[in-house]
């Protein structure tokens, strides 16, 4: 699961929805410093990380990008979920994703204070170019893999992820379905966040 993902999947509490979205970049038991609810966010996030790293569903999509990306195929899976969430968005949610990227910035900038050094130097660049909001097109998922390329470990195979999407997008869509009903029935279950459609 990508951004958007762990966001939606932390349900409506602020701190929670904090903690998960920066939970990659805390490592070990330095989550103990943070507020409760933030270190309960992120906590969820490993368990989401966890829960979709053994899943047979994601493991059938990484396949498809295993070929070029081998260890990083489940970061562009992340990714490619996120698109399919944005691009079905009023599925899950009654509030337009333009709106629910906004407020979830101003929460970003709200707790500034507290995120993580590397996270706030890319807060800037991430509401500027809408980044929850460009997730929805093929265009903006192909702008996010070549970033990511540059600024991460991930390898610069963007032209290949986006033809494998493009060829596989049907089969690709219903996979994400089907994971995404297990993943909210697994937040709900494991951690009592039940997501409401509001």
């Amino acid at each position: 699961m990508n951004f958007l993902a762990h966001i939606y999947l932390s349900g409506e509490d602020d701190q929670i929805r904090i903690g998960n979205f920066i939970g990659d970049y805390i490592k070990g038991s330095a989550f103990q410093m943070y507020p409760d609810n933030m270190q309960r966010g992120i906590r969820l996030h490993r368990s989401i990380d966890s829960f979709t790293d053994r899943n047979r569903t994601v493991i059938k999509a990484k396949e498809l990008f295993y070929i070029q990306y081998h260890k990083y195929a489940g970061i562009v899976t992340d990714i490619l979920y996120d698109h399919f969430l944005a691009n079905n968005w009023s599925r899950f949610s009654n509030i337009p994703l333009y709106d629910y990227s906004q407020n979830f910035y101003a929460l970003l900038l709200k707790y500034e204070f507290l995120l993580p050094t590397e996270v706030q130097v890319f807060i800037p660049k991430l509401i500027e170019n809408n980044r929850l909001y460009s997730y929805r097109t093929i265009e903006g998922i192909g702008s996010v893999l070549s970033t990511m390329s540059k600024f991460t470990s991930l390898p610069d195979y963007s032209e290949f992820a986006i033809l494998t999407l493009k060829e596989n997008y049907t089969f690709l869509e219903e996979n994400f379905f089907t994971f995404f009903s297990e993943i909210l029935y697994y937040v709900d279950y494991s951690h009592g966040i039940k997501i409401k459609i509001q």
